[in-house]
């Protein structure tokens, strides 16, 4: 419009990376977060400077994430009681779209043209994810592949896992962004290949999520709880462990012969030397929270449990929350900011103990791959049980930390474990969902809702078999995002003549 001033370039890039995260999980329309990607794709390659792709590209990190995490606002102001303390969830926020500028700057200065430098960048984010699954502060939140789930392509996630679906995403976001730099003249010097070659790939991955189909095994009669405990009362003491083994206890008694229990994380507690947990009335699994010692940290562990009670099996949890159950520095020169943190909430740090190892637990002749609360959201867990024969997977969880999306959230990028490894989930939770889940990623049986502990039987199969992604894991994504970026150098070159 005449006389309207043009926006600044962080204000755009911002609300571009708004918008897509408008188009994340868990809303119904999270597929077409393609099309703000290529919005904010073609924005940073389109910069005059170097500089500026990574500073718009920065931008629209933090707005993205800010939409898509915006509920961890309201998680850090109710730990400190405090709603305005809401804000400290900006420094994630920052420190995301930092992450972005510095994928984006080496590569601004690798290719020079906008075009090229699209697919550069469309590659570099899809890297950058990856990244997210590795190290102590890993935090994959949020992944473009998960984005699919509404539709049939989040199939192609036993292929290469949700990365391939990023690269779907991604790609496709990169040829549009391509084309639209380009004036939408298709036949220059073979621009329009991309957007073919692109659409060629959705009908393909629509076609081969069409025509997967549920696996066929035996049946393993199941119970599940929902519980709806306070969190935050359980961490300072105010709900006692006897009054919520109570509460399990009454809940598990409709189990029909042959369920087999589920109760979810830290739904018991018990010394590292207990072997036998009579209170528990078993068979099952359960999340087992084992207090520190002297000299021992605190372990936050699943175990299997025969009907006498003995544990035959557990794991650790492999995968520690970021300042949740790992905290930077905590031994040293952070201590007495951690403890003017922990005098606020009124309860310690937890200083968890993370797995060495993981394998299936054995009940009952049946392998059983058990990963704890936040594991679920790394598909290396669930890959490297199903690898070492696991028929069924179970998440024991606890959501009650916090509301909205981010309850939501967990559960959908749950759900593509068992799509990756075609294996059926079940997961017993404390305010969260409940349920199982087929090998398909489709809610079978579940509970999401409720003020009360319910239980829920459910009937899962047992199955076996591997996938290409169970063999080849993140490889086949990892190849492709680097042929992004590849292919932007070789455009970059071509214009370059």
């Amino acid at each position: 419009m005449a006389g309207v001033p043009p926006l600044p370039p962080p204000v755009l890039a911002l609300l571009l990376g708004a918008l897509l995260g408008l188009c994340g999980l868990p809303l119904p329309w999270s597929v077409l977060s393609i099309f703000p990607l290529s919005g904010v794709l073609a924005y940073a390659a389109s910069a005059r400077t170097t500089e500026g792709v990574p500073g718009r590209l920065f931008w629209s990190g933090v707005g993205y994430f800010t939409v898509h995490l915006w509920w961890l606002t309201a998680f850090l102001g109710k730990l400190f009681s405090f709603p305005p303390a809401g804000v400290l969830a900006f420094a994630l926020f920052i420190l995301e779209g930092l992450f972005l500028a510095v994928m984006a700057y080496p590569l601004a200065r690798l290719v020079r043209s906008p075009v090229a430098r699209v697919w550069a960048l469309a590659g570099g984010w899809v890297v950058l994810e990856w990244t997210r699954f590795l190290g102590p502060l890993s935090f994959p939140w949020p992944t473009l592949g998960y984005t699919l789930l509404p539709t049939p392509a989040i199939q192609i996630a036993d292929l290469g896992g949700v990365l391939l679906g990023s690269v779907l995403v991604a790609g496709t976001a990169a040829a549009l962004a391509g084309a639209w730099l380009g004036g939408w003249n298709l036949d220059k010097q073979g621009r329009g290949r991309p957007v073919v070659l692109a659409a060629v790939c959705w009908a393909a991955a629509l076609a081969y999520g069409l025509t997967r189909t549920a696996g066929e095994g035996p049946v393993q009669p199941m119970l599940v709880l929902r519980t709806d405990f306070d969190s935050f009362g359980r961490a300072v003491g105010s709900l006692t462990a006897g009054e919520q083994l109570q509460v399990q206890r009454e809940a598990s008694a409709r189990r029909s012969p042959g369920e087999i229990l589920v109760w979810s994380e830290t739904a018991l507690t018990a010394p590292a030397t207990e072997a036998v947990l009579p209170e528990f009335p078993g068979p099952g699994i359960s999340g087992l929270g084992v207090p520190p010692t002297q000299t021992e940290k605190e372990q936050n562990t699943v175990v299997a449990i025969d009907a006498g009670g003995q544990i035959t099996a557990r794991n650790r949890k492999a995968k520690l929350v970021p300042f949740g159950e790992y905290f930077v520095l905590y031994d040293s020169i952070l201590r007495p900011a951690y403890g003017l943190i922990e005098n606020i909430i009124g309860f310690r740090l937890p200083a968890v103990e993370p797995a060495r190892s993981i394998a299936p637990l054995i009940l009952n002749g049946v392998q059983y791959g058990a990963y704890i609360c936040y594991d679920s959201v790394f598909p290396w867990v669930a890959r490297s049980l199903t690898r070492q024969g696991a028929q069924l997977l179970v998440n024991p969880s606890n959501d009650g930390w916090y509301d909205g999306w981010g309850v939501q959230q967990h559960f959908m990028m749950g759900r593509v474990r068992a799509i990756e490894n075609r294996r059926w989930l079940v997961r017993s939770v404390n305010k969260g969902v409940a349920g199982a889940v087929n090998d398909l990623g489709q809610a079978v049986h579940v509970i999401s809702s409720g003020e009360t502990t319910q239980a829920l039987s459910v009937r899962p199969l047992l199955l076996s078999g591997r996938t290409l992604f169970n063999r080849l894991g993140d490889w086949p994504a990892l190849l492709l995002a680097l042929g992004m970026i590849g292919y932007g150098v070789r455009v970059d070159r071509r214009e370059g003549r």
